[in-house]
């Protein structure tokens, strides 16, 4: 056996650490193509995709809930007639244009915060009160009005009313930061803030497409919603009478509904499901096994009771005629925690419908006589506003109702 010297030994074990160490690189740069591919695969899934601004109807609606949104209201400056409502409508149809497709609006001060569309929806209503300060009311939907006082009602001010509305809703929060700023400072011309209310969703990839997402009392929330594109939503929500600018829009209701956590997690799983008539793990009702389960309020336990309590919030909810129903669109909201360490949470709540009077109202009827979830949510916000319908390339956003 020939004899190593020192000098092969060194060479030999230079050569080998430079194999290890191109071949630790090679695996490193390969690992971090990988991470990049992943990463770019991630970023178009949710910044790439976009929701169609044009339409018969008005985006932000039908639509999967986006993971963050905030509700903004105004209330019309002095001085501002139809003409200047229809400018600033002209104004915000651009800008929304722009931003639904990822792009910076025009003499965007910073254009960088625009790293695309992420599902940015931008919804336009109209208040009561809007109608009546610029003459309006022949152009008012049927039913539309302020909201009757409901004896559960906590009502805030800071929280309720406004002459326009702006929802606004993205997968991304930057995305979502700075389209608000855009539409509340090419707005201030017009009108000033009365509110803005921030909320949020489960992210995306959470909870799969077409699942019902959770609110923070551990709820399926949105059971029994009409499904998108089917002749039960188109009737249930979208108008198609009265003033033009109105067929193809909705009437949504807005409510802000703080939830008491800290005395509905002393309750034990069982109770929490009679409040809610459902089970907690599946939302399915009482006595069933799945979700969409048709519920049965005649079924009876071994021991003659009903399954489904009287109290129960699906029970008073549960519609009493075909067309008592409405589709609702639910963000959770949480603002921080007090002394005691009771969180301010709850949700913000909305419901879209054709009809007040045969729709919103007499399900929440029954609900302030005798839910007993009303001892653990209370409404402390409510506004109502008529949506406009949608717009084709060339149009403005409501242009008809100011014209």
């Amino acid at each position: 056996m020939s004899k190593l010297s020192r000098r092969g030994f060194l060479a030999g074990a230079s050569a080998s650490a430079g194999a290890i160490v191109g071949a630790s690189a090679g695996a490193w740069f390969g690992s971090d193509q990988a991470a990049t591919a992943a990463e770019l695969k991630a970023q178009t899934a949710v910044l790439k995709r976009k929701e169609k601004f044009t339409g018969p109807h008005q985006n932000g609606i039908e639509v999967e809930l986006q993971t963050f949104t905030n509700f903004v209201a105004f209330d019309l400056a002095p001085g501002t007639d139809k003409a200047a409502a229809l400018r600033w409508m002209t104004l915000l149809n651009d800008d929304i244009a722009r931003l639904t497709q990822g792009d910076p609006t025009l003499a965007d001060a910073q254009p960088q915060l625009v790293l695309g569309p992420a599902r940015l929806t931008v919804t336009v209503g109209f208040g009561p009160s809007l109608f009546s300060k610029l003459g309006l009311e022949s152009q008012m939907p049927e039913s539309f009005k302020d909201l009757p006082a409901f004896k559960i009602d906590a009502l805030k001010p800071e929280f309720s009313g406004g002459d326009v509305l702006l929802h606004i809703s993205a997968d991304d929060p930057i995305v979502l930061s700075h389209a608000v700023r855009r539409l509340i400072t090419d707005s201030l011309t017009f009108a000033s803030v009365r509110w803005s209310q921030q909320g949020f969703s489960n992210a995306q990839g959470v909870v799969p497409h077409g699942v019902r997402q959770r609110n923070l009392m551990g709820q399926v929330d949105g059971t029994d919603n009409p499904a998108f594109n089917t002749d039960d939503f188109n009737n249930l929500v979208w108008i198609q009478d009265g003033p033009s600018w109105i067929q193809g829009g909705t009437i949504m209701v807005f409510r802000r509904i703080a939830m008491q956590l800290n005395t509905w997690d002393q309750l034990g799983r069982t109770e929490k499901e009679q409040v809610i008539g459902r089970t907690l793990d599946t939302g399915a009702p009482l006595g069933k096994v799945n979700e969409t389960d048709p519920i049965d309020f005649d079924a009876r336990d071994k021991n003659g009771l009903k399954v489904i309590p009287d109290f129960a919030h699906i029970r008073r909810a549960h519609a009493h005629a075909p067309g008592e129903r409405f589709f609702r669109r639910p963000f959770n909201y949480e603002v921080g925690v007090s002394a005691d360490g009771n969180p301010d949470v709850g949700l913000l709540w909305t419901a879209y419908q054709r009809n007040l009077d045969t729709q919103f109202i007499p399900v929440q009827r029954r609900l302030e006589q005798f839910d007993l979830l009303n001892k653990w949510t209370t409404p402390i916000g409510s506004a109502v506003f008529a949506i406009a319908k949608g717009v084709q390339p060339g149009q403005v956003l409501a242009a008809e109702l100011f014209a």
